[in-house]
């Protein structure tokens, strides 16, 4: 891949305060790109511009919240290239445990928060004729897994926006795409995913036989990001080991 093509460009990463969200801060930072790093929590966003400093703008916003996502984040929005919707949170609950409150909850940031700032970035992508969307996803909006109703529906809702995305927006030369991951052994994937049966029965349906590594996900974001995959729009790809295979 050629790396001199990220240099000048700039992006919104949500999610930036950890895991995959902060180390794909930092791969496009490293490859020249500026960005504007998007999360709820003060305290790591400031970490963030401690390492990486005005190579970074910080915004400090919980994107369920509509309204003030559009406030904070509109005024960075004029030049974007590039949008990754990193942000998501996590509920686990049965089909008759799950609660109105969580499934709001879970909606508002998975799948509106993308949605509005596809919204916010694609006027000025559309006038410049150049852009490349990536929703972070899962493997859950893929296939049914148990404890995860309102989860895997949200990260359905989310394949859908890349899809009509793809579709509308594909004629100004923007794309949308989303990668699919099974567990990401992240801070957030552990606490879920660590308990012993929990994993066990994971790992059975991964023919890999292990989750994945931030890197592994990193990497067909910048992929996807760049010119080298300038045909692909519209597509959901498994990062699962073959686990959407079986």
């Amino acid at each position: 891949m050629d790396q001199a093509q990220f240099k000048g460009k700039r992006a919104i990463v949500t999610g930036a305060g950890s895991g995959i969200g902060r180390s794909l801060v930092h791969s496009l930072v490293k490859l020249g790109t500026h960005v504007v790093a998007v999360s709820q929590t003060q305290e790591k966003l400031d970490s963030l511009k401690e390492d990486l400093g005005d190579q970074i703008d910080i915004v400090c916003v919980d994107i369920g919240n509509w309204e003030e996502t559009r406030t904070k984040v509109r005024p960075f929005c004029n030049d974007v290239d590039y949008l990754v919707n990193n942000a998501g949170y996590g509920y686990c609950a049965t089909v008759e445990e799950t609660t109105e409150d969580e499934i709001d909850r879970i909606f508002n940031i998975n799948f509106k928060g993308p949605l509005n700032l596809i919204q916010l970035v694609a006027p000025r992508m559309k006038e410049r004729k150049f852009g490349s969307i990536v929703n972070v996803s899962s493997v859950a909006g893929l296939l049914a897994i148990r404890e995860h109703v309102a989860y895997g529906a949200s990260k359905a809702a989310l394949d859908m926006v890349t899809r009509v995305g793809s579709l509308e927006l594909g004629p100004a030369n923007i794309r949308v795409n989303s990668v699919n991951p099974t567990v990401v052994w992240t801070k957030m994937g552990s606490e879920y995913w660590g308990e012993p049966s929990r994993k066990e029965q994971a790992l059975s349906k991964i023919p890999m036989a292990r989750f994945v590594e931030v890197r592994e996900v990193i990497d067909p974001i910048l992929f996807l990001l760049s010119n080298e995959s300038s045909m692909i729009n519209g597509v959901s790809l498994p990062i699962d080991g073959g686990y959407a295979a079986t």
